[in-house]
């Protein structure tokens, strides 16, 4: 995890598909923390990386997994010259100098980790450290940001409902065609039929039936696509290692996507 936050700039592209930019605004306003559920790849953490450059505070952004534990979100006490010294952890450093604190799918994190988020999401916004014997209370210039892809996690990783009526929720979804297409072409130059051709692309694979994947073609691997393929890479091997490589290992499955790409083309 990042030991400095993600200092506030000019916002990084953004395209709303809602109301999205207006709800965390209010939410910024309110103090009330959200929760942003949806795919992998459809823009969670950029819209968080666009609204915190919007309000001009610094992001501290924790990539959540099976080891993460809440002292590596609050801090530790570390040798360092000799002397035993306390270290912030990244939500600490958010609750004590002001900022957004944004997990990223929160629920591959270890069960403490949910604890420790409870007090800062009533309007106690409190974060106690038992450590160090202190009790934070979270500046007004302090938001909470969690996020997971309901559809993706198992019966062993979910978020208890306990935790997410702590939050305002958002649900994200791939954009519809033409936006989708807009935004390839924001970021990566290609021209709009080439991008359009890419969102009929994994349109139709989002609504294959009988193909065991575990995720779909994200906007974000169409990104790269297009990437590649405005880098001069042939229209097959771009489309085989940003989009088939990476949603199967499966011989059978990787077959049924290029069957159904080919079907599009002809």
């Amino acid at each position: 995890m990042p030991e400095k936050p993600i200092s506030a700039g000019k916002p990084p592209f953004y395209e709303a598909t809602a109301n999205e930019c207006d709800l965390f605004q209010t939410a910024w306003d309110k103090r009330l923390p959200l929760l942003l559920k949806g795919p992998t790849g459809c823009g969670k953490t950029r819209f968080v990386a666009h609204m915190a450059a919007r309000l001009g505070v610094p992001l501290y952004t924790v990539s959540c997994h099976d080891d993460l534990t809440a002292s590596d979100l609050t801090g530790r006490y570390l040798l360092k010259g000799g002397e035993t010294v306390w270290v912030d952890g990244p939500l600490t450093r958010a609750v004590r100098h002001g900022g957004i604190c944004y997990l990223d799918e929160v629920v591959e994190a270890r069960k403490d980790v949910t604890v420790v988020l409870h007090p800062l999401t009533d309007d106690r916004r409190l974060l106690p450290l038992e450590r160090t014997g202190e009790l934070l209370e979270a500046p007004d210039n302090f938001m909470l940001v969690v996020s997971y892809n309901p559809g993706y996690q198992n019966l062993l990783k979910q978020l208890k409902p306990s935790t997410r009526q702590r939050f305002l929720a958002v649900e994200f979804a791939f954009p519809e065609p033409a936006r989708e297409a807009e935004v390839i072409v924001r970021e990566t130059g290609i021209d709009p039929d080439g991008a359009m051709l890419l969102v009929r692309i994994a349109t139709n694979i989002r609504r294959l039936k009988g193909i065991d994947l575990e995720e779909v073609v994200s906007t974000r691997l169409l990104v790269y696509c297009a990437t590649l393929l405005m880098a001069g890479v042939d229209f097959d091997d771009a489309l085989n290692a940003a989009v088939i490589e990476p949603l199967s290992d499966d011989a059978d499955v990787k077959a049924g996507l290029r069957e159904a790409v080919a079907i599009l083309r002809s």
